[in-house]
Formats: C-alpha cells, structure tokens, sequence
C-alpha cells in the first residue's frame, strides 16, 4: 500500500509583536480617566480589556482604543466574557453552532480593530473556588480546597456538584468538542490575524462536577491540543498560578513549559501569579509569598526573548483597596524585570 503524503502544515497569518516583555494592567470597558492615569503613573505601557455583549463590536474596540492611545498607552487585547468560556462549546449542549459562529465573529472584529491577541478557556463548568483565605498581613485571598469544592461560577452563572450538567461527560466527548471548535475558530484567526492563547483549566483537578478536565489541565494535554489546531494562529495563554496550582501532575515545570511553547512561538500572555502549594489545597498569595521564585518565571521570560504580554492577576486584597494592591504587584514585576533584563544582558555579553 502507498504511503499516504502527511497533511501539509497550516501556515497561519501571525501579526508579529515588537521585542520585549510588556507588562500590562487589566481594565474594563468603562474605564476612568482617573485609572488611566493611575495606569501611566505605574509605568506601564499596556493594558488588557475586559467587555462583553456590545461591548465586542468592532466599533466599540475601534472607541476602547482610541481613548486608551489618547492616555498614550496601547491595548494588548479585548477579551469578551460572553465567549472567552462557553459551556455550550465545551460540552456541546443546545447552542453550539450559534457559539461558535459569535466567536468567529468576535476575531473578526479584532482583526478589525487592530487588535492581534486574544485568550480563550475550554472550561465546560466555569472557575471553582472555596472560601476565601486569608494570607499574608491578613489579606483575603482565593482559595480552593478539593475536599470541600461544591461549585463553579463564571459570568454570573452557578455550576453546582453533584453534577454541574445532570450527567457525566466522557474525555472523548471533550476532545471532540473542542477538536469541533478550533478547527473552525483557527481558520477565522489565520484569516484575521489573531492569535489565539489557550488558558489552563482552573482549578487543573481532574474532573468537577462530571466534567473531565482533560485537555488544558496537563503539559500533555496541552501539546495534543496544540496538534489538533494545527495552526501558527493557536498558543498558549500560560497562567503560572494555574500551572502552580497543578504543580507536579501538570507534567512539566512550569519554567520548562515556558521554555518549549516560547521555542515553538506558541507562547504569546503570561498571566502572573503565585500560589501557597499544589492541589488538592491552595491559596493565592502575593508574588513573593508563594512555593515558586517567581524570579525565576521572570527570568525564563527574558531568556526566551518573549515578547508577548504579562499581566497581575487575582491580586489578593490590600488595606487601600485595588489601587493598592495593583501598585504592590506591578511593582514588584518591574523589578523583576529590570534585573532579569540586567542578568542575562549581562550573560549574553560573555
């Protein structure tokens, strides 16, 4: 029998980012002129916005930027919580298609608004958490205890154990699913130039309330993902605390997962946090409160020439409220920067 040729590599339409790790503040849609101006005052140069519904029309991107680049500061992406995590998709329940379809018409979108990033989740029953926790100073934190998970949420939604959706689903019914979304969702990203950057599973716990996490939940996971889309136009969002949260069951360090999706130009957001210790019991910490050197993520950044975007995220809460810990944290980035940058300059001059 005649060798069958091997299906030939998507070549894909990759908007080229500029040099440099580019640290970020997340806003919303409604932002004020005070916290865009709290935003230069941190020296940081981008930020990442969060919409949904009209929010998601070109037009309405075209309006977000330009008011953000009139504050002289640059948008990395407009994130649309109405399909950034669709159950619908996840678990092919009534809908799907109509999902699927305002996806693709939100990439189209940011490809007309110059927008050339955005990050999606596969999860089918939203984030779960536990009680809150209190951490460093008595800050309040979330947290995630397994033993005592009753529920998920996302968008307003409630995703309730036993079983989130009145039935198990099958790792093959997720494979499929999502195998049946970025194929199509890929084709729409190459045409407009948008990449698309997967999130892990949160928490990466093997299946809640019947439903497997089994694709962004490992490095492996990961990998076949990435195969599937075969596309230059799908990568990886990485969270590090998610990543964190899994610890060894992810497969990977967390730092050897940077060094492989960045080699393959996969890796395009970092979202930047740390946690007290792996699953079944965590906690989010401040950045240097945390199991992991988050020098060391840093570090790994630099060396791979990422030149992607890296934002604060799920900053636990501070007396003086969100300006506050938003200040702490982004300043505690810049620093690590600064040296990672000094360090291997220094390294790379021999």
């Amino acid at each position: 029998m005649k060798a069958q040729s091997p299906r030939p590599k998507r070549r894909g339409n990759v908007h080229e980012f500029s040099p440099g790790v580019k640290i970020s503040v997340q806003i919303g849609e409604d932002v004020s002129d005070e916290r865009l101006q709290f935003v230069k005052q941190l020296g940081v140069g981008w930020v990442n916005i969060n919409t949904k519904g009209a929010g998601a029309t070109a037009e309405s991107m075209i309006r977000f930027k330009s008011k953000v680049e009139s504050a002289g500061l640059k948008v990395w992406n407009i994130g649309n919580s109405d399909v950034h995590n669709m159950e619908a998709v996840t678990l092919n329940l009534a809908g799907r298609d109509q999902k699927v379809e305002e996806y693709k018409q939100y990439l189209r979108n940011l490809g007309k608004a110059g927008i050339y990033y955005t990050t999606y989740a596969h999860m089918g029953n939203g984030i779960w958490s536990t009680e809150r926790e209190l951490t460093r100073g008595g800050s309040s934190a979330r947290a995630f205890n397994l033993a005592k998970a009753d529920k998920g949420y996302w968008a307003g939604k409630e995703y309730a154990m036993p079983l989130t959706h009145g039935r198990r689903f099958t790792e093959k019914e997720i494979w499929d699913n999502y195998t049946h979304f970025i194929t199509q969702a890929a084709t729409v990203a190459e045409e407009t130039g948008v990449r698309m950057g997967i999130h892990p599973d949160d928490p990466p716990v093997k299946e809640l309330g019947g439903v497997p996490r089994c694709i962004f939940s490992s490095f492996e996971g990961y990998k076949r993902a990435l195969d599937i889309a075969d596309s230059d136009n799908v990568g990886v969002c990485l969270c590090c605390g998610c990543w964190l949260e899994g610890g060894p069951a992810m497969g990977a360090d967390v730092v050897d997962a940077i060094k492989y999706f960045a080699g393959r130009n996969k890796l395009w957001k970092i979202h930047f946090r740390n946690v007290d210790k792996p699953l079944p019991h965590f906690k989010e910490t401040f950045m240097n409160d945390g199991y992991e050197s988050m020098y060391r993520i840093m570090k790994a950044l630099v060396e791979v020439d990422f030149k992607g975007n890296v934002i604060a995220d799920h900053i636990p809460q501070m007396v003086g409220g969100h300006y506050a810990g938003t200040a702490y944290q982004i300043g505690y980035m810049q620093g690590l920067l600064e040296r990672a940058e000094a360090e291997v300059k220094a390294k790379r001059r021999g």
